[in-house]
């Protein structure tokens, strides 16, 4: 692997992600205009007048008739469109930025915290665009581009660190393998977790932009249900790496801890919805319980805590 970096990639990469940050929030503010003045969705119960016994079927009618949901503005669905447009276009600019700072330096380019989280933003929106082909989420548009935004401007304010050759542990296939997974899984536990704070956000006594508690809640529970094996894997590859790398399985490191208490929250999630049968806020609130979870895995311990995975490159 060649120690040579291309600095003109590089700093097109940069660029790149640079204005992928300006399209999300460009995508964000069409989602949400169309938020605002869309459909606004009511939950209503039908009310039927009391009727005598014996009475016929045909005059148990409602009382009255049930609201019906007004028509969006035409310029709201229109700015929604436009929003789905751009946050295609901003994945175009995001995956662009990663390749090219892949072969600027001639690895792949998840080897610290900074190519890490542009990797989890842009499988944060990839998981969207796919999941919103077969189902009617465009509503979680404004919610994703937005923390897909702020994930990279985090990125770049704070984690950018120049292009550049990495340590030898990190000269394996074993990256492409374990690092991946842990990817994609992120993009989607990331995805779990804004459908399950709009959760605690929604009200279904209230007339509301977003649809009813249970979509949100089986949504969350169908993306988590994706990513939980893909993190299993990736907790599965690491050790394996682990092993080639150091000589074993399982050494307590931090990141290690963190990722099989992350495992153990999901698992917790899940084994209390199938045999439990806990659904709701109580769900709702284990998951989020072990999204922070993951977000400290993916974060707070490469910040805080030193081990065998500071090479993570956080600027001092």
């Amino acid at each position: 692997m060649s120690s040579q970096v291309n600095t003109g990639l590089a700093t097109l990469s940069d660029q790149l992600i640079l204005a992928t940050v300006l399209l999300y929030l460009a995508a964000m503010i069409g989602y949400a205009l169309e938020l605002a003045f869309g459909r606004v969705r009511t939950v209503t119960a039908e009310k039927r007048q009391p009727v005598a016994v014996g009475a016929a079927s045909a005059d148990v009618l409602p009382s009255a008739e049930t609201p019906r949901e007004p028509e969006p503005e035409a310029w709201a669905v229109r700015a929604g469109g436009i929003a789905v447009v751009l946050t295609w276009i901003a994945w175009a600019g995001n995956l662009a930025g990663i390749l090219t700072r892949g072969i600027a330096v001639d690895r792949w380019p998840w080897a610290n915290m900074y190519e890490f989280v542009v990797a989890i933003c842009f499988a944060a929106v990839t998981a969207f665009l796919v999941l919103m082909t077969r189902q009617p989420i465009r509503f979680l548009g404004a919610f994703v581009t937005v923390t897909a935004a702020l994930g990279l401007g985090f990125a770049v304010l704070f984690l950018h660190v120049q292009a550049g050759p990495v340590m030898p542990a990190l000269h394996s296939y074993w990256i492409a393998i374990h690092v991946t997974a842990a990817i994609v899984a992120s993009g989607l536990f990331i995805l779990a977790g804004v459908c399950a704070i709009l959760y605690l956000i929604r009200r279904d006594d209230r007339a509301s932009v977003l649809p009813s508690r249970k979509d949100l809640e089986r949504i969350t529970h169908r993306a988590i249900v994706i990513s939980f094996p893909i993190w299993t894997f990736a907790v599965i590859a690491g050790a394996m790496w682990a092993d080639r790398a150091w000589g074993r399985y399982w050494g307590w490191d931090p990141k290690e801890v963190w990722a099989f208490i992350t495992w153990v929250a999901y698992a917790a999630y899940l084994h209390a919805r199938a045999t439990a049968g806990w659904r709701g806020k109580a769900a709702i609130i284990v998951s989020l319980i072990a999204f922070a979870c993951l977000l400290f895995n993916l974060i707070g311990v490469n910040i805080f805590f030193s081990g065998l995975h500071s090479y993570a490159d956080v600027p001092s």
